[in-house]
């Protein structure tokens, strides 16, 4: 049989799917399944991410519903970037994937340009605007990652399975200039998750094992190298030592993983309401509106509460992986595989450093955590797994 080659009735059924799509509104064809995760996860994030800045912002007498209106704002911004990138096929985004790219290594660049970049719990990853706004362009490089692999490893001739090497190579050349400059700030676990990405994207793209094994060895020495030559900064060495060793410095690096696990340990089945969390008044767990923002939910929900919120970034996951899966070409499915892999990983590793069985990394949990940059990157990514579901059939 010629390779991709369609029966006539699959032709004659596709014309008819796609006329009959033509006929919906784009609202018809939204993933309302999708939608309704999405926007419960939206809803608890503003709860916890109220209730984990209430007290403090009252105790330094200030606007208590500061962080509240601000998030309000942050996921209305990112509903509209992420309805504008729904709007546009995705497959003209394949010319526009450079334009990108380039913009996002151009926000990475600045960020470490003199009187530009700031330094924010010690990394230098962030440009303050004003009104107390501040922009991560490390989370927008995700973006255009998702977007620019796909678009070099899609470019294949109709007989091939697997990805030409010299693709592979320009692809892997694209995605080691963002890690190069976020290791700079340097930003740990945002480029672990682009190396999910990266490795995710390349195995669904159908790339040899052996290919992929060599990549597996080379990102392990690069990890070892950056320790051994003192790219980390000496705080985030400490957190892996911790990790291995929770006993190793309880009063400096392990103490948010040892206040977080009391935390949602004191929570029970039920919880202790919301706003009624002893650790989350006491501010005994730093950073709990954005990086630990799970612990106020184990604590004020519950069990009960920090599991209904797992079930919705499944079923999140669940969701895009169906889309990935059901895609109408290799360049969407890749997009789609791309989003998966981060909110996947980002997802396991912003909930295991809280637990104690992932080392902490400082990485929001996605449509949850405090955040302009991160809420409006995964509107995005969303506008994106929107936009490849609405055209299966176009």
């Amino acid at each position: 049989m010629t390779v991709g080659y369609r029966s006539p009735s699959y032709a004659s059924r596709r014309t008819f799917a796609a006329k009959v799509i033509d006929r919906e509104s784009p609202l018809r064809r939204l993933d309302w399944v999708l939608m309704l995760a999405v926007a419960g996860l939206l809803v608890m994030g503003t709860l916890l991410v109220w209730s984990a800045t209430r007290q403090r912002q009252l105790d330094l007498g200030l606007d208590p519903q500061s962080y509240l209106r601000k998030q309000i704002v942050n996921i209305t911004l990112g509903l509209v970037l992420g309805g504008v990138v729904a709007l546009f096929d995705y497959r003209s985004l394949r010319a526009y994937a450079p334009l990108v790219y380039v913009a996002s290594m151009l926000g990475l660049i600045a960020v470490l340009a003199p009187h530009i970049g700031a330094t924010i719990n010690g990394s230098h990853s962030w440009i303050l605007l004003p009104a107390g706004f501040s922009l991560q362009p490390s989370e927008f490089a995700k973006v255009a990652l998702c977007v620019a692999l796909p678009m070099l490893l899609a470019e294949r001739r109709d007989a091939e399975t697997e990805p030409r090497l010299n693709d592979l190579v320009l692809a892997l050349g694209v995605a080691l200039g963002p890690i190069a400059l976020i290791m700079l700030q340097p930003d740990l676990g945002t480029t672990v998750v682009i190396g999910f990405v990266i490795l995710g994207v390349l195995a669904v793209a159908n790339t040899p094992t052996k290919w992929m094994g060599s990549l597996l060895l080379i990102g392990a020495g690069g990890t070892a190298a950056a320790i051994k030559l003192g790219v980390l900064s000496s705080y985030q060495v400490n957190r892996f030592a911790v990790f291995a060793n929770p006993s190793l410095d309880p009063q400096g690096a392990g103490y948010n993983v040892k206040q977080a696990v009391i935390a949602i340990g004191s929570g029970g089945m039920f919880g202790k309401g919301l706003f009624k969390g002893a650790q989350t008044n006491g501010k005994f767990v730093p950073e709990q509106q954005t990086d630990f923002v799970f612990t106020v939910a184990g604590e004020e929900l519950g069990f009960i509460g920090a599991g209904l919120l797992i079930v919705l970034l499944g079923i999140v996951l669940w969701r895009a992986g169906r889309i990935a899966v059901r895609a109408e070409d290799l360049f969407g499915t890749l997009v789609a595989t791309g989003i998966v892999c981060w909110f996947t990983f980002q997802a396991f590793e912003n909930i295991g450093m809280t637990l104690g069985i992932m080392p902490v990394t400082g990485v929001p949990l996605p449509f949850v955590s405090y955040g302009g940059s991160s809420m409006f990157a995964t509107m995005m990514a969303l506008g994106l797994l929107q936009n490849v579901h609405m055209r299966r059939y176009a």
